[in-house]
């Protein structure tokens, strides 16, 4: 990128752009952050919530966390009348997913429908909750165990194949399984004619990505992941200076572009790239703790309390490459 251009983004991040704002949710309610026409994110509710809205209605991708659901409801009125349709969960993440029981009951499906007796059937169903085929595992739980959520939250449509295509509110809907980057069950959706990409927390611009081992993810597969993103995203080359280009929302943090996911899958590569080379040289991974391989990133994304430290990142990193220890 030459000098004019990358001064030009620094001009447009700095004067609050609409189509780039930052959307920093304050105390209280959530934040609305308008993307393009019939296209919202809503933050401060957990993960970020996409909302698509238009004559079929809206659908959602993600939503929220449980306690934040209400709150959640009342902005998503504000914005139409007409029902939620879809939910779409790019993870079983508690603050993805923690909303799907009273967001989808507060909805209604284009397919379910109630018995109105004699003469027929009325669709009156909730709104359709749709997650890759691992995530319905993953939130019902073992035959025979508790389930992590209740019945209501569970995703009523599954997938798992690569991807899960749709048309609604005139509009092309990609929702595509991306396995083993985040966790074993991520999905991105991609809304084709507002040229909107929504990653889920494959992409948090807040933090180091979380890997979860436990579930599936891995560092390779969070890096493949992002350069699939990289791919679809479509930058604002040769116009630069005009507005246009893929918007990509990520799982928390403001609204990006191509470039940011270029630079953050950058970061995350190096940084594994440095881990591996103190494999091979035989370090544990208490010695690579301590010879701090996110320097240069650290105070950007890092952080050394939460649910999410640099530690736990570096150690996730160290697990998938060395799964046998």
């Amino acid at each position: 990128m030459n000098k004019f251009v990358g001064a030009f983004w620094a001009v447009l991040l700095l004067s609050g752009a609409p189509w780039l704002a930052r959307a920093q949710p304050g105390s209280g309610d959530p934040e609305v952050v308008q993307v393009v026409p019939n296209f919202y994110l809503i933050a401060g509710a957990g993960g970020n919530i996409a909302v698509q809205t238009g004559p079929d209605g809206v659908v959602l991708v993600n939503a929220g966390s449980a306690d934040m659901s209400g709150k959640v409801l009342a902005a998503i009125q504000k914005l139409t009348a007409l029902p939620i349709r879809y939910i779409v969960d790019t993870s079983s993440d508690p603050d993805n997913v923690g909303g799907n029981a009273s967001l989808s009951k507060a909805g209604q499906s284009f397919t379910q429908a109630s018995n109105t007796g004699p003469g027929g059937f009325a669709a009156a169903g909730p709104a359709t909750i749709l997650a890759s085929e691992t995530v319905l595992n993953r939130m019902s739980g073992p035959v025979g165990k508790q389930a992590a959520y209740p019945l209501e939250a569970w995703p009523t449509e599954s997938f798992s194949t690569k991807q899960r295509t749709m048309y609604i509110n005139q509009e092309g809907i990609e929702v595509m399984y991306q396995p083993a980057a985040h966790s074993d069950g991520d999905v991105m959706v991609l809304f084709r004619r507002s040229d909107v990409l929504v990653t889920g927390d494959i992409f948090d611009i807040t933090r180091f990505p979380i890997i979860d081992v436990d579930k599936g993810g891995s560092i390779q597969g969070e890096i493949e992941a992002l350069n699939r993103i990289i791919e679809i995203a479509i930058p604002s080359i040769p116009l630069a200076w005009q507005r246009g280009g893929t918007l990509v929302v990520p799982g928390r943090g403001r609204i990006c572009d191509q470039a940011d996911v270029v630079e953050y899958r950058d970061m995350v590569t190096i940084i594994r790239d440095i881990v591996e080379d103190m494999i091979r040289r035989g370090m544990t991974l208490e010695q690579i703790q301590a010879a701090n391989p996110t320097a240069g990133y650290r105070k950007r994304y890092g952080t050394d309390s939460g649910p999410w430290t640099t530690a736990m990142f570096v150690e996730a990193i160290y697990k998938s490459l060395t799964p046998s220890k």
